[in-house]
């Protein structure tokens, strides 16, 4: 079927591009492989899926990739792989509009569980208020040293850095982030994060 949907990787990496594919398929999935940024942009004019992409590349990064898939008009759900030191440019993809974000070197069953929520995040499209308003509900239960360490986490800020902002310990800031992560229900940083920036977008409900 023409519109069945599609898992866009975008990586300037064969080997990781290979790989990906591999799993994706493996996992009964339809692939197509980019090796960058203008690649994807030129090949592909409508994206029925999503998109997995490398927030480093050459030419047009993760973040100009989805600025230009903004500009676009494309609802497609957008997940930016990054490395461990770049935390901060994966919440500013998030800021830009990805789904979410995913560590390397990431767990198998770690990402086909984002690929496949991206998936039915796409085909669904509705329910979004009702999760918006849900973790409003949430947020508003948060103490205010836990929204402010909450802040700190959404500007990409490492504990240590929080810790100093706060005039607190970073063993603190980890008591106060696991309160955050249970008060909120996130399973993960990228996920606590989105909920934070769902909550902030679209009108009040």
């Amino acid at each position: 079927m023409s519109d069945e949907p599609v898992v866009h990787v975008v990586d300037d990496d064969d080997a990781v591009r290979r790989a990906l594919a591999f799993l994706l398929a493996t996992d009964g999935l339809a692939v197509r492989v980019h090796a960058s940024a203008v690649a994807f942009l030129e090949g592909v004019a409508v994206v029925s899926g999503c998109v997995l992409t490398d927030v480093r590349m050459p030419d047009i990064d993760g973040i100009e990739l989805l600025r230009r898939l903004k500009r676009r008009g494309s609802p497609a759900p957008v997940i930016v792989m990054t490395g461990h030191a770049d935390v901060p440019l994966a919440v500013q993809a998030m800021r830009e509009g990805a789904r979410d974000f995913i560590e390397k070197p990431f767990d198998d069953e770690v990402l086909l569980a984002n690929v496949r929520s991206a998936l039915a995040q796409a085909d669904r499209g509705a329910g979004q208020a009702a999760e918006r308003d849900a973790t409003r509900t949430r947020l508003a239960a948060l103490t205010e040293r836990e929204r402010q360490v909450l802040d700190g986490l959404v500007a990409g800020k490492a504990n240590k850095v929080i810790g100093l902002d706060l005039g607190i310990s970073p063993r603190t800031v980890e008591i106060y982030r696991a309160n955050v992560m249970s008060k909120l229900q996130a399973g993960s940083l990228s996920e606590l994060v989105r909920m934070a920036l769902v909550a902030d977008r679209g009108p009040a409900g």
